[in-house]
């Protein structure tokens, strides 16, 4: 079985502050709505999420199904986030991501680092196929994020937008 590292970096502009951004990533409810494609997610402990979501990179559409831990928790400033899925003859994905929270005048800058491995079908597929599909969800994830923070009030300017600064790059 064909298998590749993906790695994946960013960093995102919120305009709320940390604590509100903490909050809101580690509400079940707002990841739930967030994460595109997110059919079920249930937190089975403050640091233990299982989760169905189903996704379609070029022509594969795959259910996947799987766990995140979320670890190293310095609230509300950083977190480590181990996870894994497996979606069948589609293939699997797991690895980790460290998220941090920073600062800004705006607000907050999210900067994230991701490495993960797949496996299957997926990884079969062209590096420029599977990293476009990362920003697409990763823009789609934050974009919502930011319309949640600015509907329950925690947007410090009254300005929704994310400002994206995302690269992504990939090993084989």
């Amino acid at each position: 079985m064909e298998e590749k590292t993906v790695d994946i970096e960013g960093s995102y502009s919120l305009s709320a502050s940390r604590e509100a951004v903490w909050k809101m990533l580690n509400d079940p409810e707002v990841l739930r709505a967030c994460i595109p494609g997110c059919e079920t997610l249930d937190a089975q402990s403050p640091t233990e999420m299982a989760a169905v979501v189903v996704t379609k990179i070029g022509p594969i559409k795959a259910r996947f199904s799987g766990e995140v831990t979320l670890k190293d928790l310095d609230p509300p400033s950083s977190c480590r986030i181990v996870g894994e899925g497996k979606g069948g003859v589609a293939g699997f994905a797991q690895g980790e991501a460290h998220v941090r929270l920073v600062p800004e005048e705006s607000g907050t800058r999210l900067d994230y680092t991701v490495e993960v491995q797949i496996g299957g079908k997926i990884a079969q597929l062209g590096q420029r196929l599977v990293h476009s599909t990362a920003r697409k969800l990763s823009d789609q994830f934050f974009t919502c994020l930011a319309e949640k923070i600015a509907a329950e009030g925690l947007d410090d300017t009254g300005d929704a937008t994310v400002a994206e600064r995302t690269t992504v790059s990939s090993t084989t």
